[in-house]
């Protein structure tokens, strides 16, 4: 095939955002990237001329790959240390690379078609773990992607009526999530407040702006030390974090923007250690999902490896 490197090559950075939103981490999305080339290159010249379309090779290939990770995930979970959460990263890291082409696809309801930014958002990335593998990749693939459900009927061995039906559940699941996003303003706003808050040092002041039932997820991967079980109730979360502000008097705030709207990256004597992402509801910090596991924060720490 003439010029089949470059052909091939430019494919990289979108698989990677397509990887990504399916299995959360960039170092899965990057193993998925990865096994879709070498499958790619063991081919003969004879076999890769006669592939009309390499884009989508590749994309049928990574989706499967996806698939089959997703498939043993709950068995990795079950083996994971703590919480586990999906890795963090910029709102603007795959940029022009969130879909393969304009949208296609045709909702009945044009407001369930989730907006790039929010495909990167740990929010949408925890309702994703809550779906079968089939009907994650089938929402990534035709929600995010706009590949339609024939393309996708072929990938996960099923009919286009039955991906329809999964796109559907899938839908369902994020609609319930949808239902209690903020516009990115008000996000931001109350964020904010729980910054002022949390400067005070006074747990009175933090309760003004966590939700009675908040919640606190922290994933250290057994990597780092970081809460095991999940923190629930706004006394108990406001005591936590002014107890981890207390020991490492040295750590540093930057603001930063993710999916999830204005989120914070927190260096200590220089180095990144966490990334905390909120979830807001009715005027109140009601999530905070810490990411602390050194390996789940690549892209701070290093260049991704996929860079151009």
């Amino acid at each position: 095939m003439h010029d089949d490197a470059d052909d091939v090559s430019v494919e990289r950075r979108r698989l990677t955002a397509l990887a990504y939103r399916m299995t959360g981490t960039l170092a899965d999305a990057e193993d998925v990237v990865q096994e879709t080339y070498v499958r790619w290159y063991r081919m003969t010249d004879a076999e890769r001329s006669g592939i009309r379309n390499p884009g989508g090779w590749l994309t049928t290939v990574a989706s499967r790959i996806s698939l089959d990770l997703l498939t043993s995930a709950p068995r990795r979970r079950e083996q994971y240390v703590g919480q586990w959460l999906p890795e963090p990263v910029p709102l603007d890291l795959f940029v022009d690379h969130g879909r393969p082409a304009p949208t296609t696809a045709v909702l009945d309801d044009p407001f369930e078609r989730v907006a790039l930014d929010e495909s990167v958002s740990t929010a949408l990335l925890v309702v994703l773990e809550a779906m079968t593998p089939a009907e994650r990749v089938a929402f990534v693939l035709h929600d995010i992607f706009d590949v339609p459900f024939g393309e996708i009927a072929e990938i996960i061995d099923r009919s286009p009526a039955a991906v329809r039906q999964l796109a559907t559940s899938a839908r369902r699941h994020v609609r319930e999530q949808r239902a209690t996003v903020v516009p990115r303003a008000e996000h931001d706003r109350v964020v904010r407040a729980f910054q002022r808050a949390s400067r005070t040092g006074l747990v009175e002041e933090l309760l003004r702006v966590l939700a009675p039932d908040v919640e606190l997820r922290s994933d250290g991967g057994g990597v780092v030390r970081a809460a095991l079980n999940t923190v629930s109730g706004a006394d108990r979360v406001a005591r936590f974090l002014l107890g981890i502000a207390g020991k490492r008097p040295d750590m540093r705030l930057e603001e930063l923007e993710t999916g999830d709207g204005l989120a914070f990256l927190f260096r200590e004597h220089g180095d990144v250690v966490s990334v905390m992402n909120l979830g807001v509801q009715h005027d109140r910090v009601s999530r905070l999902w810490i990411m602390m596991n050194p390996e789940k924060l690549s892209h701070w720490r290093a260049p991704l490896s996929t860079a151009p």
